[in-house]
């Protein structure tokens, strides 16, 4: 019996969400200016994804586990200390992006930033591009039913 992925799209207006979740006025200027840089960049329409994530497009992973399911290309969250920003290939292109990307700390395939305005944006339109680029050579992926 495989278990339900907690991140799945969903049908919760973005809109609505960004409105009612984010509190603070500058993160809400800066998500919905995230909102139109992203869907530019992906040529994907946003959707909630989960309870909190605005992901763009979509990809189909599989492990080794056995374990699958369908996730954002890119996406982020405005969570209440920071941005998660879910645009971080592996690839040695996107480590070299980063030393030009601005303020900000990383896990595994997250980026935190406070604000928009301590980031290169043009920055992190090479990262997200090299993010897609990188799940469609990998993985099933949206991208190239466009």
């Amino acid at each position: 019996m495989s278990k339900k992925n907690k991140t799945s799209e969903t049908e919760v207006s973005v809109v609505d969400f960004v409105n009612s979740y984010v509190t603070n006025d500058q993160k809400k200027a800066d998500s919905f200016q995230l909102i139109e840089l992203m869907r530019e960049w992906s040529g994907f329409e946003p959707k909630i994804w989960g309870p909190t994530i605005i992901g763009f497009g979509s990809y189909h992973y599989k492990y080794a586990s056995g374990h699958e399911g369908d996730a954002p290309l890119i996406g982020f969250s405005p969570r209440k200390a920071e941005f998660s920003l879910y645009v971080h290939s592996q690839t040695e292109k996107t480590r070299g992006l980063l030393e030009d990307l601005g303020k900000f700390k990383i896990a595994k395939a997250c980026i935190y930033i406070k604000r928009l305005s301590d980031i290169n944006t043009s920055t992190l339109e090479k990262i997200c591009q090299e993010s897609i680029a990188y799940l469609n050579e990998h993985h099933e992926c949206s991208c190239r039913v466009k």
